[in-house]
């Protein structure tokens, strides 16, 4: 029997019981559309996380100041201001690290014209934008002489120019920071939410000399709240974080065996661990999703069985008039390959249609991969075969003269 011969037979098999055969494919067509589903909605999940990274920067460290002990209560790290401006300097003259920028934060209300709003304000220096990777939109950001003289400037973040300005241009308008004139002289460029879930844009970035001397106050002149440090490259986080250690030790005049009055920490191992941490959710997703094509393989393989009880008698004629038993084969595992190809297009179109309307209904990201569709094909067409191996090797192993006797 020719190759054309035997699958234009199986197709008119199943054709003859199209009830039967449009059932078996719809373990597939779901089973497909339920991998296609999870994988984008994983996807899109390590994309949001893999954003978020992005924006923080890259190759970071956060330095907080010292912890503290009063009344026999120890107080986290952070509330001793053990670290200084000069310590930044030092810090930056390592040559493992390529940008650092000291921060005193705080929380101010800005009022310009009729409209007011309280945001986080960052008193900073002009290497704050290279260490968070983040660009200006427009404008420039303070100098280093107006970080010496206490300049009344500001550098804006989208979410503070929407609420301030609308569509206004802000650049040279002057603000009111806690009451007193501040010129726009910048406004950054979008970053949106970070690992946390905060709005990255609800800032304001001011010289950190004008924070500590205008805005805030410090009691102890010359310190900051945290350091944060950019290594030079990935390779040298650990060398890094070892000289940044013995630098400050030596600065602080700690004796050997005391322990630091500092606190070090890894932005970017933080952000790998949840970046690792949604990827082996979305091998979850996958593998969840997956068992419904291992069900609907199961339901191609009862499907055909019956298919080759009821065509005992057929399966008799044909090998009596010279049918071989590999024609049979080949017959019956056509009609398990046509069903899972078929069942597996349609899943792969109702997951990526499934996918779309989760993103439009739930305003939540959703990224279809063309290797997540290859992927559940492939697989689902690998277990329709596999599973439909076994009734059309039975169909062949049947003995003429017994399936002729068949009722």
């Amino acid at each position: 029997m020719k190759g054309r011969d035997v699958v234009g037979e199986a197709w008119r098999a199943m054709g003859a019981n199209r009830l039967r055969s449009a059932l078996t494919m719809l373990g597939m067509v779901i089973g497909v559309g339920a991998v296609v589903l999870m994988l984008a909605i994983g996807a899109g999940a390590r994309f949001m996380v893999n954003q978020a990274i992005a924006s923080m920067g890259s190759n970071l460290f956060i330095v907080l100041s010292g912890a503290s002990t009063s009344g026999g209560l120890r107080f986290g790290a952070g509330t001793v201001p053990t670290l200084t401006l000069g310590d930044a300097a030092a810090i930056g003259g390592l040559p493992t690290v390529s940008a650092v920028a000291p921060i005193t934060p705080g929380t101010a209300q800005l009022v310009y014209g009729a409209e007011n709003w309280s945001t986080l304000v960052r008193g900073t220096m002009p290497g704050y934008l290279r260490v968070r990777d983040w660009p200006l939109a427009e404008g420039r950001v303070f100098t280093e002489a107006e970080v010496r003289s206490s300049a009344r400037v500001a550098v804006l973040g989208q979410t503070v120019i929407e609420n301030l300005f609308g569509r206004a241009d802000p650049l040279g308008r002057v603000v009111r920071i806690n009451r007193s004139p501040y010129t726009v002289i910048g406004t950054l460029a979008a970053k949106g939410q970070g690992l946390d879930g905060r709005d990255q844009d609800d800032v304001v970035i001011v010289p950190v000399t004008t924070a500590q001397r205008q805005l805030f106050g410090s009691r102890f002149p010359g310190t900051v709240r945290y350091l944060l440090v950019q290594a030079r490259s990935p390779k040298v986080m650990k060398r890094a974080r070892r000289r940044m250690t013995a630098l400050l030790r030596r600065r602080h005049r700690i004796p050997v065996g005391q322990p630091d009055d500092f606190t070090i920490r890894n932005l970017t191992a933080l952000a790998q661990t949840a970046s690792r941490a949604t990827r082996a959710l979305s091998i979850m997703l996958g593998a969840i999703a997956s068992i419904s094509l291992l069900v609907g393989g199961i339901g191609i393989m009862n499907i055909m069985l019956v298919s080759v009880t009821e065509r005992t008698r057929e399966i008799g004629i044909r090998m009596a008039v010279g049918a071989r038993a590999r024609d049979v084969l080949l017959q019956f595992l056509l009609e398990a390959v046509i069903l899972s190809i078929l069942g597996s297009l349609a899943g792969a179109i109702l997951g990526v249609g499934a996918a779309w309307l989760v993103s439009g209904l739930v305003a939540m990201t959703v990224v279809v991969t063309l290797w997540s569709i290859v992927l559940a094909f492939v697989v689902a067409a690998g277990i329709g075969i596999f599973f439909g191996w076994y009734p059309a090797r039975r169909a062949a192993r049947l003995h003429p003269i017994e399936a002729l006797r068949y009722e």
